[in-house]
């Protein structure tokens, strides 16, 4: 079993799966989503013949990997406050 991320949902109809362990990206129905499945979400797929045969919702990394994203804009926000150059 490995990671898939889902990046993107296209036209209503397709996601988009991303498999970075593999670099390979996967184009499934939306329908083929586990419940709860949302752009973003982080999944344990099953890979066979260059298909996924199996995935499963991993809400556990998908909050570690949310709050990660959470802590660096929270990060980068405190850090452009203001411009450095002075005024005239």
């Amino acid at each position: 079993m490995i990671k898939g991320y889902l990046d993107r949902i296209e036209d209503n109809q397709f996601a988009v799966i991303l498999a970075e362990e593999i670099k390979k990206e996967f184009i499934i129905p939306v329908e083929d989503l586990p419940e709860g499945s949302k752009e973003k979400s982080y999944f344990e797929i099953t890979i066979e013949n260059n298909k996924i045969t199996s995935m499963k919702l991993d809400g556990q990394t998908t909050q570690t990997e949310q709050e990660k994203v959470d802590d660096l804009m929270t990060k980068l926000r405190s850090k452009s406050k203001g411009s450095k150059f002075k005024k005239n």
